[in-house]
């Protein structure tokens, strides 16, 4: 009996803190969600705002519309928003492919050093862009680069200052960030489903085709969100490469914002910012429902 009241009174002593743990929970969360409606909350409703916000020149006064919205939607503005999306899905469809192959080479070596060796590089190399990326780009494959004296590239009709050369300077840190985020995905892989599938005569193809890729493709098309997401929000890269040659909307949004628009547009640039937003949900909403249907087999 003394045995039971113990317990008894162990459960009752326990109850309030297991309660209070909930609690105490939400309460380290506060700064968090202060910080992110701060941060993300206050400018996403400011841009939501001025997207819908026009400007009457004659009397000065404020009024909602869809003007701005349709507006981004015309003419240079929507030559420059479908620029910046199929740059970003070129771009992040060959990282992808590229990254899964050199991730797969470092999982499988025998060396741990050359694995450690390539997370490392990759963790800068996808932290590397901007202009210092586009002037090393420049110093090496532009009109007077290295390789293109050397190679005589120009007489082959290379530019770098074009949408593939584009390309090319956007995989070298994309590809980088595909290993780094394809590399967990690939460590769980169990050596148990290659050696099911060896020992009922299944070639490696048929193996990466029937197991290996419907298990990592939530996976993949996560990677692919995630380059696709950080070759659309580049600018200083092509801002300092390309300039206008290739349209993008981000140097689109830099011309609204600098003032270079016409009278009256001025908000055309917030708008600009909504249908980047919008392009960003859509991709997101293809990959979530993905996401959880692999979990259950790379926990």
């Amino acid at each position: 009996m003394t045995a039971v009241l113990t317990e008894a009174e162990v459960a009752t002593a326990a109850a309030p803190r297991q309660r209070r743990r909930p609690a105490s929970g939400a309460l380290a969360v506060l700064p968090l969600l202060a910080f992110t409606a701060i941060a993300f909350g206050i400018p996403a409703l400011a841009m939501l705002n001025g997207a819908f916000t026009v400007k009457d020149q004659t009397t000065g006064a404020t009024s909602y519309s869809t003007a701005n919205l349709t507006a981004s939607l015309h003419g240079a503005y929507l030559t420059a928003l479908l620029g910046s999306v199929k740059l970003s899905a070129v771009s992040a469809a060959i990282g992808t492919v590229l990254g899964l192959l050199f991730a797969q080479a470092v999982v499988t070596s025998r060396f741990p050093v050359l694995r450690e060796a390539v997370l490392t590089a990759s963790g800068v190399l996808a932290n590397f862009g901007g202009v210092p990326l586009a002037f090393a780009f420049v110093a090496t494959l532009g009109n007077s680069g290295v390789l293109t004296r050397h190679l005589d590239l120009t007489a082959k009709g290379w530019s770098l200052y074009s949408f593939s050369g584009l390309v090319i300077v956007y995989l070298y840190f994309l590809i980088p960030l595909m290993v780094l985020t394809i590399t967990p995905a690939l460590d769980g892989l169990r050596v148990q489903w290659r050696e099911a599938a060896q020992n009922n005569g299944a070639t490696t193809v048929q193996y990466w085709r029937h197991v290996a890729l419907p298990v990592l493709l939530p996976s993949l098309l996560g990677g692919f969100v995630l380059l696709f997401g950080s070759a659309f929000a580049a600018y200083a890269t092509a801002a300092a490469m390309v300039g206008s040659a290739v349209p993008l909307v981000t140097l689109q949004i830099a011309d609204a914002i600098s003032g270079n628009v016409l009278v009256g547009q001025e908000n055309v640039a917030l708008a600009l910012s909504l249908d980047m937003v919008l392009v960003a949900g859509l991709v997101m909403a293809v990959y979530l429902p993905l996401q959880r249907r692999s979990a259950r087999w790379l926990a």
